[in-house]
């Protein structure tokens, strides 16, 4: 039982978003999952960091940001300053990518990147000992509740593959239609993350999902 748990606010009731954030806080997830979008590298519009440095006063957890945004590298640090411990870019939306990570990691706060279900693993090669995680796209970033793309397990034991033999000490984290359904074999390909977000906000016992979820 040493993976993570990180329920996706995007799932969650935003006119009770107090109450949603102490769900979680009582619940056993360790991270928050926080998508921010912009309508350009999505076809979607979320948070900003006005929203998140709200959350984080409400949540007592490690805050997870997905930056789904082009240009990151203009943001990063108001998005820490918001409150993000744990910051992750799109490989595709970065030319420089390696020095947006560096970036990153200057803010004080962890780095990951996130690979889209087309981009294969081998871009991470020449930069998995730099970073802390890799976030695995299991549906094309945008909107909630679409269905597991089963080629993201294939994905996730390559990637565990590339971070044994670089002595990596990064995560695996997957993103997209996890569920109780799934979620054993999520793992079992080396998942260390688990994204859930209708599964676990739609459901009528959230924090029993979310303790379910935690037993695999």
């Amino acid at each position: 039982m040493n993976h993570i748990i990180a329920p996706s606010l995007l799932a969650a009731d935003f006119t009770k978003l107090d109450k949603e954030i102490e769900l979680f806080n009582e619940s056993e997830a360790q991270w928050l999952h926080v998508d921010v979008m912009d309508g350009v590298f999505v076809p979607n519009i979320s948070f900003g960091m006005m929203m998140l440095e709200a959350v984080n006063k409400l949540s007592n957890k490690f805050m997870d940001v997905h930056l789904m945004i082009v240009q990151p590298e203009k943001y990063i640090e108001s998005f820490r300053e918001a409150g993000a411990d744990m910051i992750t870019v799109h490989y595709e939306a970065c030319p420089h990518l390696h020095r947006t990570i560096q970036q990153i990691k200057a803010t004080g706060s962890m780095a990951g990147v996130a690979l889209n279900p087309h981009t294969p693993v081998s871009v991470l090669e020449e930069i998995i000992k730099d970073i802390d995680l890799v976030l695995i796209m299991s549906v094309n970033p945008g909107f909630g509740g679409q269905k597991f793309i089963e080629n993201a397990l294939n994905k996730v034991q390559k990637v565990k593959q590339m971070i044994v033999q670089s002595g990596s000490s990064a995560k695996i984290e997957v993103d997209g239609g996890v569920s109780l359904q799934n979620a054993k074999s999520i793992l079992d390909a080396g998942a260390d993350v688990l994204v859930a977000g209708n599964s676990v906000y739609r459901a009528s016992n959230p924090k029993a999902v979310i303790s379910d979820l935690m037993k695999f």
